[in-house]
């Protein structure tokens, strides 16, 4: 695997800024959706630069995203299942179609991404098949998902989702009255780290660059190479790779 770019950007201070936005998700989703698809820019063009690049988001990001990626020159298209669920802003793209048959070319795009998607698929292994195979030779892949075993592993049921998927999933509803959005077993299943890293590993058409704790400062690295301890405290597992 290369060496990730020497320049820092993974630092502690970025980590609690992170951190201050998540707890604004549901009464400020502009300025979380913002930061995060801010930070997604910062990470991917460490790799790649985004003037003139066509953009990929598999999952669908929200307005924000393709707002910013498009402030950084680039052209952005996004793909989900439902098109009510897409969001990609003026003069952007939007496209129907799975993960798991993705409607595009081979070689269609210079960036292909997915932010928090592998955790709602229930085979992430062709998810990233499929992206892989519609990034152009020489483009990048960039995947980031939730691990199940972390703190926020079962998104709005943690941290019960720790005792069980399913039982996390009862108790929320016991105690709000409905179904959580996120629902184990239907549109949430329990993604690994050690399940990406092998993929990413094992791909003989790509190149892994770069593999971390997304949100983590660059220092907590080593803690994938720990099996058990990368699925507690990881959190997100952030994968880019390079397409031979």
């Amino acid at each position: 695997m290369r060496r990730p770019p020497t320049n820092r950007y993974r630092t502690v201070a970025r980590s609690a800024r992170l951190f201050r936005s998540f707890l604004l998700e549901q009464t400020d989703p502009e300025r979380f959706y913002t930061d995060v698809a801010n930070d997604t820019i910062a990470l991917i063009t460490r790799h790649e630069p985004l003037g003139g690049r066509t953009v990929l988001d598999v999952g669908a990001g929200q307005e924000q995203f393709g707002r910013r990626f498009v402030d950084h020159g680039a052209r952005y298209l996004a793909v989900d299942l439902e098109r009510e669920s897409m969001s990609p802003g003026p003069d952007n793209g939007a496209v129907v179609g799975r993960g798991e048959q993705l409607p595009f070319p081979d070689g269609f795009a210079d960036i292909v991404m997915s932010n928090n998607v592998m955790e709602h698929v229930t085979e992430p292994d062709a998810v990233a098949d499929e992206m892989l195979r519609v990034v152009r030779p020489g483009g990048l892949l960039f995947i980031s998902y939730t691990v199940w075993a972390s703190p926020w592993g079962g998104h709005e049921t943690s941290p019960w989702h720790l005792l069980g998927g399913q039982y996390a999933r009862r108790r929320y509803q016991r105690k709000n009255g409905h179904e959580p959005k996120n629902r184990f077993g239907e549109t949430m299943y329990a993604a690994s780290a050690a399940r990406g890293l092998r993929w990413a590993k094992s791909q003989h058409d790509a190149e892994l660059i770069e593999a971390a704790p997304r949100y983590h400062p660059d220092w907590a690295d080593p803690l994938l190479r720990v099996p058990g301890l990368r699925e507690v405290l990881s959190w997100n597992l952030m994968l880019v790779l390079r397409r031979r």
